[in-house]
Parts: structure tokens; C-alpha cells; sequence
């Protein structure tokens, strides 16, 4: 080929380039070929970003010099934003160091921890020298005069650092997805949250209802007017789309029954927190480390066997189990010790339900057992206990001294009872065909399409509190885990008030493969041989293949 032919052909691939990279320009086309579709957005996710119009403004602070598993953290995060900018053009976001160019950096953190953003505190080695980082991983998505934070790092029981980092990148996409639903509610949904039964007070519901309240609007609704005026009662709990009744200690009037039973089969959804038994762990250390567990009998149980569900009036003992941390010695020489405790189970996933799916573990506390009763609903177990689990009936005097021997596995059998259980259907009224306390007005005995959830164990709900101040719901304060508590509780709403979009983009996967770390250790040398030799011998050989050409061409 002589030169001219050479410069045409050089001609031709550069005006190729520039034509390419003037196309690529003009059109944005990315192609996903991963085989879980990491990079391509879900439906849920976009729907949600279509709803907001104005500009969108993302602050993430997680710039600086991070530890490694928090760079790869915020990569994920830059990417999975590059693919939410692509799809909303006045969407924009930038990386922070919250506590970089700052005239009093801890005034910073403080302020930031009061805004509900605490960090995480990270153990590194460098050289043989063990230091403590402090990384604030969360991000602050800003829509005209209103702001959301999001979790960027979730908690996750008995984890590494490495394996939250890897579930939290897989959570991501729904985190944003969450932020923007929130800011992108214009009406909504109202839930009555029903007093005058001894339920649980403001202070343990807290954490509980303020996560809620980015979703619905929230109200305190009391029973106590149905003795005065039943049907104006019914018509105001008729106002609200879902009712929340947690962890009655107090029995219903056949009254109150018939108006919570009206609001069902009228089409307004319940979540049922109640328990079977009645004891807690304040009356067992109180009492001496002994306390008489007896039945809760809330006058509930002919209208929840009519809607298909049982809550036995027993508590279940469980071998896999949360801990309580109890006191050895006094003063000084005082020992703290966490003990495995057989009345607290801990729940898994089946992964059997948009509500239940990709959650962490569930505690329970002195919950009972649950039977599934009739055909004429669909009902769908969403927790039951593990296979090593027994029931015991009350009343039973429960005691802490069975901390002193080790269980029989044997004797907790035949294990699997459900604690958590969806009734769908076209509701009929728990008082069709039966004589009603009193008369109402357009008494219905059937109605449209409904859901329920009942739940056997009222202290699901509660969060802890630190000196009078509550703590996130979940979290165990004695021993420091995390549990899945309030992700289970906001599904269940969201579920029951027909938000089926989040439900459905938390159940997406994303598969992260990781490095073996034994396997990286082992071929180490190998690797390293491979990736510095390997390439000095191909241009070795390119080298000695052109020289070899050459001389053979002008020889």
C-alpha cells in the first residue's frame, strides 16, 4: 500500500470518529448488559421521579478521603444518580464532605446528628496504626421548599461492614425512589390510630408514626363515643382510609366491635397489633426475676374468627432468639451479660410477599400463636416462628431462672406457628345473620374487596425509649442490633393502602459478585505476575513481530 493510500484510509477512520462522537452527542442511548439489570431504572422508581417538575436538588456527603468500602459506596451512588439525571433533566446532584472548609466542624456533626443523620463510625488500619474514621453516609434530596434525607447505609443484623455496604447498594435505587414518593405526595391517605382501649401512648409509637406520617396523614381516633352515639362515630372512623390498633390492654364493647366491624366490610383496612397473653420483661425483672403470665382477653375473638383468624391465648417459646442483657453482681463488680432469650423469637422472611420481602429479621416479644380459620378469605402466613419452637399456655408462672440450664431442642416442636397473617377478600359482616347489640343505619353485611393484617404481638411497634426520649424502632438499645421491625410495619400500610409501586421496587435484587477473600489471598502472586508480565510480553511480542515484519520487507 503506498502513502497516499494509507493517508486516505487515516482520513476516513478519523472523519469516522468525529461523525461517531457527534452522534453520541446529540443522542444518549446507554445499553444495560448486566444480567440482573443493575443499571436500568424499574418502573416504581421512574414513576416516582415523574411526578416531581420543578428542580431537583441532591446533596451527598460522601466526598473526601473515605475508607475503601465507602468509595465503593459512593460509586454506586454517582452511578445510580447519573441514571436518575438522565431521565429528569432539571435533576441535579453534587458530592460533599460535610466536615471539609468548616470554621467549627463539630458544630457540623452535631447539627447533623440532630437532623436524624448519624454516622458511622468505621475501624481502619493503615501500617500497623488503628485509627477511627467518622463517615456521615446519607443524602439530602431537595424538591422547591421541601428536603427528605436518605439512609445510604442500612443496618443489617450480625453483618460486616463489607456485607451492609453490599445490601445497601443492592437498597439504593429504592432509597431515592422513597425520597422522591414522599416529596412527591400531594394528597394523602389518612389512618386513624384508635385510643381508649389502653393502647400504647404517643412515646412509644413515635418513631413509628413520624416515619409513617411521610406517607399518610395521621390522627388519634377514641371509641369511647359509640355509648353516646354509635352512628356518628361509625361515620367519622369512616372518614379514614386504614385504622391502626396497637396493643389494646383493655376489652371492647360489643358496640365498639360493631363499628370497627362496619368499618371493615365497608372497605377501610386494619392493621391488628394485639396480644394472645399477657407479660413483659419489665414484670419478670420487677418482680424478682418471676411473673404470672395470663390471658389478654380483649372480647376480640368472635369478630377475628369471623374474618378468619385466631390468636391463642398462649405464649410461643422459640429457640432462635433475640437476647436480653441482664446484671451479674453488684456495684462496681456489676457484669453485663447478653442471654438468649426464648420469649423473644426472631423472625425470617420467607420471602413469600411483597410485604415480607428482603427484610431484616423481626423481634417479637412474649408473642402468641396464631390459627388460620375458614375458606372464605385468602389468608397469607407472613411470619411464623422458626422449626425449633414450641407453645405454652397460660397461666404460667415465666421466670428468669430457665436462663440457668440449656433447652432440649427436642422439646421445642413441631416449631412454624404463624404470629403474622394478611386476610383478603370481600369482607362479610362478623354480625350478618346474628343478633346486634343496637340498630345501625345502612348496616352493611357485605362489602367490596378488603385487606387485614393481624399481628400477635403489640410490642412490634414499640420503640424503646432513652431517657425519656424514644429511639429508632427496631434497634435494641441493651445489645445493639438492629431489627426489621418498622420496615415490615411500613409495608404493611403501604400494602394495605394499595401502594403497590414501593412494594415492588424494595423486591428488586441486584447481584454484587465479590472477591474471595481466602482465594485472593492464595493467588495473590499469581495475580500480580499475571497482570504486570503479561503485558510486557505481548509488547515484547508486538515489538519483536513488527521488527521481524520489517526486515522481511526491505531486505
Amino acid at each position: 500500500m503506498n502513502r497516499a493510500g494509507l493517508l486516505k484510509y487515516l482520513l476516513i477512520a478519523v472523519g469516522g470518529l468525529v461523525v461517531v462522537n457527534l452522534l453520541a452527542s446529540m443522542f444518549y442511548v446507554r445499553w444495560d448488559l448486566t444480567e440482573d439489570k443493575r443499571f436500568t431504572l424499574s418502573e416504581p422508581a421512574l414513576a416516582t421521579l415523574d411526578k416531581l417538575e420543578n428542580p431537583i436538588s441532591i446533596d451527598v456527603l460522601l466526598d473526601g478521603d473515605l475508607p475503601a468500602e465507602f468509595v465503593r459506596l459512593q460509586r454506586e451512588a454517582r452511578l445510580l444518580l447519573e441514571e436518575f439525571q438522565s431521565e429528569h433533566e432539571d435533576l441535579g446532584f453534587t458530592f460533599l464532605d460535610p466536615r471539609e472548609d468548616q470554621a467549627n466542624p463539630d458544630a457540623v456533626v452535631e447539627q447533623l446528628i440532630q437532623l436524624g443523620m448519624k454516622p458511622a463510625n468505621v475501624t481502619t488500619e493503615d501500617n500497623g496504626r488503628v485509627s477511627q474514621e467518622m463517615v456521615f453516609p446519607w443524602a439530602v434530596v431537595t424538591h422547591g421548599e421541601r428536603s427528605e434525607i436518605v439512609p445510604l447505609l442500612r443496618n443489617r443484623q450480625g453483618a460486616t461492614l463489607e456485607d451492609r455496604i453490599t445490601h445497601s447498594i443492592q437498597n439504593m435505587e429504592f432509597a431515592f425512589a422513597d425520597a422522591f414518593a414522599k416529596l412527591g405526595v400531594t394528597e394523602k391517605k389518612r389512618v386513624a390510630v384508635l385510643r381508649g382501649n389502653g393502647e400504647y401512648d404517643d412515646r412509644y409509637l413515635s418513631d413509628f408514626l413520624t416515619t409513617l406520617r411521610a406517607y399518610y396523614n395521621i390522627a388519634p381516633f377514641t371509641l369511647d363515643s359509640v355509648a353516646t352515639d354509635p352512628e356518628q362515630t361509625l361515620r367519622q372512623l369512616q372518614q379514614f382510609d386504614a385504622a391502626l390498633i396497637a396493643r389494646p390492654t383493655e376489652p371492647f364493647s360489643e358496640v365498639e366491635k360493631l363499628v370497627l366491624d362496619q368499618f371493615m366490610v365497608s372497605g377501610g383496612k386494619t392493621l391488628w397489633l394485639t396480644d394472645g397473653a399477657s407479660m413483659e420483661l419489665d414484670s419478670l425483672l420487677a418482680g424478682g426475676g418471676e411473673a404470672l403470665a395470663i390471658a389478654n382477653d380483649l372480647n376480640l375473638s368472635d369478630l377475628l374468627f369471623r374474618y378468619g383468624v385466631r390468636i391463642n391465648p398462649d405464649m410461643v417459646a422459640d429457640l432462635f432468639c433475640s437476647q436480653i442483657v441482664l446484671a451479674t453482681g453488684e456495684g462496681r463488680e456489676a457484669q453485663y451479660n447478653p442471654l438468649p432469650w426464648i420469649y423473644h423469637p426472631l423472625l425470617l422472611s420467607s420471602n413469600n410477599h411483597p410485604i415480607n420481602t428482603n427484610l431484616e429479621a423481626l423481634r417479637m416479644q412474649f408473642a402468641s400463636s396464631i390459627d388460620t380459620v375458614g375458606s372464605r378469605y385468602d389468608k397469607t402466613v407472613l411470619y411464623r416462628t422458626s422449626p425449633r419452637s414450641r407453645t405454652e399456655g397460660v397461666p404460667k408462672l415465666v421466670s428468669l431462672n430457665i436462663l440457668d440450664r440449656e433447652p432440649d431442642p427436642q422439646q421445642f416442636q413441631p416449631g412454624g406457628f404463624p404470629v403474622a397473617v394478611l386476610v383478603e377478600g370481600s369482607f362479610n359482616s362478623a354480625y350478618a345473620n346474628r343478633i346486634r347489640p343496637i340498630e345501625l343505619r345502612g348496616f352493611q353485611e357485605n362489602g367490596p374487596e378488603n385487606k387485614l393484617i393481624v399481628i400477635s404481638d403489640g410490642s412490634l411497634i414499640a420503640n424503646q425509649l432513652n431517657q425519656g426520649r424514644p429511639l429508632e424502632l427496631g434497634y435494641d438499645k441493651w445489645t445493639g442490633s438492629f431489627y426489621g421491625n418498622k420496615e415490615f410495619l411500613i409495608n404493611s400500610f403501604n400494602y394495605l393502602l394499595d401502594d403497590q409501586g414501593l412494594l415492588d421496587l424494595r423486591r428488586k435484587e441486584v447481584d454484587i459478585p465479590l472477591l474471595d477473600p481466602e482465594k485472593t489471598a492464595e493467588n495473590k502472586m499469581r495475580w500480580q505476575l499475571l497482570n504486570i508480565g503479561l503485558p510486557l510480553l505481548l509488547l515484547l511480542g508486538i515489538g519483536l513481530t513488527f521488527n521481524a515484519l520489517r526486515k522481511r520487507r526491505y531486505s
